[in-house]
């Protein structure tokens, strides 16, 4: 957000008037990010519009980032955000291709494994306990050396954000502590992706998870969190952070991402749309059993449901959605972001999906924040928490436990009568989410402006 204005000094004489003194260069701050454009995805761009708009608060971004990322999806549309001339240093991590990654995850979620299968999974397995905090560690050695030169270069930045997920990068502040000032930044909850994820789930993560994250945050000036939730667990767990280095900086959207015009739905079907990842934590078992109970008591009124996943899907609950497709669910696969956009636009409702998991209380998916600029319905499907008290407070649109099968089931007949009716959601006289400007990434990214001067500010105190 923009500082305040402050008086103007006063002017030096002519005579002690220096025109040919240069300008004071802006701060610089060095976002580190094992995923940024063009690889894909919601949490890549938190970092894509936050380089874009922090120029506009009076700081100029860098990057360090992978040269070879093992990522699902990339996007090339999302280089398009990044200020013309940005600094980006790459360096190359020693992870295998992720064609190897997705054997390994076919391999574990076969239900008959063939030898070839059980041998991938006992290698997997071990990798799993041995690669600590995740297999992105090892990024570091090279990302490592790439921080060290950039910190002796004439390009050295005044401070770097390191943001996590994956969360090995925060190992990274130790090094970077010794030359500027660091902020790590939260994009989800550390605990809940060593604990919840299946490739992060370790001895390892159980026993040593708390400790390192201790150390890593006792070298930070700052800390960013997507969600009030995230500071306030954080403080509670680590009692020494002061609550002032904490400061909670929503995802948000972009306004100039979206159609100028939303696409008309189709009239024949009523049709739901979620975009995003499926995988343990968003899995839609309540939706798909909801859907399946529409076909048994109305088949006639369920064939005019159709139920789309846009995103990639992991193979441990591919088959899930796969067995769906008879009864009008089907997936698509991850689209660039202005095309899935567009697509979403084409709904008559969107979707947000949390499973009812240990922490998930404490998550806001990065995509409703866009669900909320697009303006049409959304379902949302969590447990109670950070999500459904947002929803509840931006009015956004109906807000239902994720394994409710009765009320999801209800809400979709009742939807769907409404349907064939005429009277589909999501018309022109629609009601709007209310109180939404602040997510807005102009806004975010001043926020985050003001973290980095609070950020160096410290780092001037404590040498």
């Amino acid at each position: 957000m923009p500082e305040p204005s402050m008086p103007e000094p006063p002017m030096p004489p002519a005579a002690e008037q220096r025109p040919d003194r240069p300008r004071p260069a802006p701060p610089s701050v060095l976002i580190i990010a094992y995923a940024f454009p063009p690889s894909g995805g919601a949490g890549v761009q938190r970092l894509g519009k936050l380089a874009k708009y922090l120029p506009m608060h009076g700081i100029e971004p860098q990057a360090l980032t992978a040269s070879n990322p093992s990522v699902p999806v990339t996007d090339s549309t999302l280089t398009d955000d990044l200020p013309a001339g940005m600094r980006i240093t790459l360096a190359r991590t020693l992870e295998p291709g992720y064609s190897t990654k997705q054997a390994a995850w076919s391999a574990d979620a076969a239900s008959n494994p063939t030898l070839r299968q059980r041998v991938i999974r006992m290698a997997t397995a071990m990798v799993r306990q041995l690669a600590f905090p995740d297999i992105q560690v090892l990024w570091l050695p090279a990302a490592w050396r790439a921080l060290r030169r950039l910190q002796r270069s004439a390009a050295a930045p005044d401070a770097v954000i390191i943001s996590g997920p994956p969360f090995s990068p925060f190992l990274l502040a130790g090094t970077a502590r010794r030359r500027c000032a660091v902020i790590l930044d939260y994009r989800d909850e550390w605990r809940l992706i060593r604990e919840q994820m299946e490739m992060t789930r370790s001895r390892l993560s159980r026993w040593f998870g708390d400790r390192v994250e201790a150390a890593v945050l006792r070298r930070a000036d700052m800390v960013t969190m997507a969600t009030d939730e995230y500071r306030a667990s954080l403080l509670q767990r680590f009692p020494f952070v002061r609550p002032d280095q904490v400061v909670a900086i929503p995802n948000g959207f972009d306004p100039s991402d979206f159609p100028a015009t939303l696409r008309t739905p189709p009239t024949d079907r009523l049709r739901l749309t979620f975009a995003g990842t499926v995988y343990r934590v968003t899995r839609p078992a309540g939706l798909l059993e909801a859907v399946r109970e529409v076909h048994r008591r109305e088949p006639q009124l369920a064939a005019l449901l159709e139920v789309q996943f846009i995103g990639r899907v992991v193979d441990s609950e591919r088959a899930a959605l796969d067995d769906m497709r008879s009864l009008g669910v089907r997936t698509v696969p991850y689209l660039p972001h202005q095309q899935l956009l567009e697509e979403l636009s084409a709904s008559h409702l969107t979707m947000c999906i949390l499973d009812d998991l240990p922490g998930a209380e404490n998550i806001y998916p990065g995509k409703i924040f866009e669900l909320m600029h697009l303006g049409r319905p959304c379902l949302v499907l969590c447990p109670e928490g950070a999500l459904s008290r947002l929803v509840h407070e931006t009015e956004l649109g109906r807000c239902l436990r994720p394994r409710d099968v009765v009320g999801i089931t209800e809400l979709l007949i009742e939807m769907l009568h409404e349907f064939r009716a005429g009277r589909a959601p999501g018309g022109p006289d629609r009601p709007q989410p209310i109180g939404i400007e602040r997510f807005d990434r102009r806004v975010t990214a001043g926020q985050f402006a003001e973290v980095v001067r609070a950020a160096i500010r410290s780092r001037s105190e404590r040498r």
